[in-house]
């Protein structure tokens, strides 16, 4: 088995994704976690990393300590954010932010067991990454296709925008920040949470499921940054990127991704933001 994955910010200073591996107990654990963009006037638990990437590496070091055979995904989740909001209460106390400052995150988890020569995969899943199965045979599967309901409102916000004539992501981001900070708040507030925050209401809503993984199979899962090479910027297929990451590697495949969106201008039309944190991993015996 081989693994190997990268991470890194749109700018040299900050990144709110994070890829973690844990092995354990004859498990393997693979973590891809993109931090939801802050939408707050200003960081109040991280000025320096920023808060989003505080709460992303909080929960990763407390998933790691709530691991353990036998334990569901499901139960070790919510474990660990039971840990991270009491770090999150003391550090900033009852109301020191507004809610829409809370940060949220999307997460892939793949869990990988190895039981004799057989191996059983178990995801579970938040959010918009995406995961690609490459078969023994070639072929290529999208293991969680998954439609963000609020991708339709931001793209209506955004012809709108363009109507005007506001075509930097930047301004258009300024102009929705208010639709934007109610989305947050509601994301922090209902009852069967989608994305990974901080107070959930009730249980995640996350989808889980278990794959077989056949010999010579791989799994490449990324956050939707990495996985503009494909929407919206339309250079590659699911199946191409696939290969093209397990051909060329991860940094060549990053390193594509920045010169297009630096010479081309990124996302154009369609995006609130020019550029987005990127983050991958690829498994495969």
């Amino acid at each position: 088995m081989k693994i190997a994955h990268i991470s890194a910010g749109a700018t040299s200073h900050r990144n709110d994704d994070h890829v973690a591996v844990f092995e354990h107990a004859g498990a393997t654990d693979i973590l891809v976690i993109d931090g939801g963009t802050s939408v707050a006037e200003r960081d109040f638990l991280d000025p320096v990393q920023g808060d989003v990437a505080w709460f992303v590496h909080a929960f990763t070091d407390a998933l790691k300590q709530e691991v353990a055979p036998g334990r569901g995904q499901q139960e070790c989740v919510h474990a660990a954010i039971g840990v991270v909001r009491a770090g999150f209460e003391q550090m900033a106390g009852p109301g020191a932010m507004p809610l829409h400052a809370w940060p949220i995150a999307a997460m892939t988890w793949l869990r990988v067991d190895q039981q004799d020569s057989s191996r059983r995969a178990a995801l579970y899943s938040l959010g918009d990454c995406t995961s690609l199965l490459r078969t023994a045979a070639g072929g290529c599967v999208d293991l969680d296709p998954f439609v963000n309901p609020q991708d339709a409102v931001l793209q209506a916000a955004i012809a709108t925008l363009r109507a005007e004539g506001v075509n930097v992501p930047e301004q258009r981001r300024e102009r929705m920040l208010p639709m934007l900070r109610a989305r947050r708040e509601f994301q922090n507030t209902q009852p069967a949470p989608t994305v990974l925050c901080l107070g959930p209401n009730g249980a995640f809503q996350a989808r889980m499921q278990s794959i077989d993984l056949e010999p010579r199979a791989s799994l490449l899962i990324m956050t939707d940054g990495f996985y503009r090479l494909v929407d919206p910027y339309g250079r590659y297929t699911d199946g191409a990127l696939m290969e093209a990451c397990l051909e060329r590697g991860l940094p060549a495949m990053l390193d594509e991704l920045r010169t297009y969106e630096a010479v081309a201008g990124g996302t154009g039309a369609r995006a609130v933001k020019a550029a987005d944190d990127a983050s991958a991993v690829i498994w495969r015996v």
